[in-house]
């Protein structure tokens, strides 16, 4: 193959190239080449097509489709729920899969989609994230000892009430958070491997989280982003956390594979 067609993507402006992998040509390609490294070169913002990274939508047996996502700087991820809104919008509109129930393959395992649909169109999608784990954390910065909280929800967070940090957990996604009542937070994210993003949906529901085991917000709650506004349910501590947002198409293309 010498181009390979993408279509970009956002949930609340955070973006990623999607490549379809259902045709054959692609999922050969796929198979053969270094996906670390198409990662990053798709990714710049300057000499690619520049995203927060590169999404696979790929045949799945057990599953209505895999979705594999790869950060800017290569590495790949287990589970981005801005993604995963996206890959489920492209599913019912390409005609893949015309379901508005969905279930899609992940590194973090298999997650439930509910599409709500307008004129065939899908404005919103409700993801089932599956329950978290947590714990209490603090990490030394000069003589202060932070306290943060730790969430792994697919992907690992490391939640902090306060507006900065000097120092960051190694190999992990970062959220600052502050708590305007106990139904809104204002987050905002760093995503390990792509930086600071305009949103995380993984990130947004680990905040939530660590938010509801402190006592300091109800279990509905709406999280402000840069990027938008996402609706984080955690009915009890035993359930599924429940993410519901936007997906947004913004453009296709072909991509030049050779130069």
């Amino acid at each position: 193959m010498k181009t390979i067609p993408f279509i970009k993507m956002h949930g609340l402006g955070n973006d990623y190239v999607y490549i379809d992998c259902f045709p054959k040509a692609v999922a050969q390609y796929i198979t053969t080449t270094d996906l670390a490294e198409l990662a990053r070169r798709v990714s710049d913002r300057h000499f690619g097509v520049g995203s927060d990274g590169l999404v696979l939508i790929l045949p799945a047996e057990e599953a209505d489709a895999e979705m594999r996502i790869f950060n800017a700087d290569g590495s790949e991820a287990e589970m981005c729920g801005n993604a995963i809104r996206c890959v489920g919008k492209y599913l019912y509109e390409s005609g893949l899969c015309r379901n508005t129930q969905q279930r899609i393959a992940t590194r973090a395992g298999l997650r439930t989609l509910t599409l709500q649909v307008t004129d065939a169109c899908v404005e919103r999608v409700t993801v089932q994230m599956g329950a978290p784990t947590i714990r209490p954390c603090t990490i030394v910065c000069g003589a202060d000892t932070i306290p943060y909280t730790a969430v792994d929800i697919g992907n690992p967070h490391a939640v902090f009430f306060r507006e900065a940090v000097e120092q960051l957990p190694d190999n992990t996604n970062v959220e600052f958070v502050r708590v305007r009542n106990p139904k809104e937070l204002d987050v905002r994210v760093i995503e390990r491997g792509s930086g600071e993003t305009l949103a995380c949906g993984t990130g947004a529901c680990a905040s939530v989280v660590a938010a509801i085991a402190q006592g300091l917000t109800e279990r509905e709650v709406i999280v402000h982003l840069q990027g938008g506004d996402l609706m984080i349910q955690w009915p009890d501590n035993a359930a599924a956390v429940q993410m519901t947002g936007s997906a947004t198409e913004v453009f296709r293309g072909e991509y030049q594979l050779e130069a």
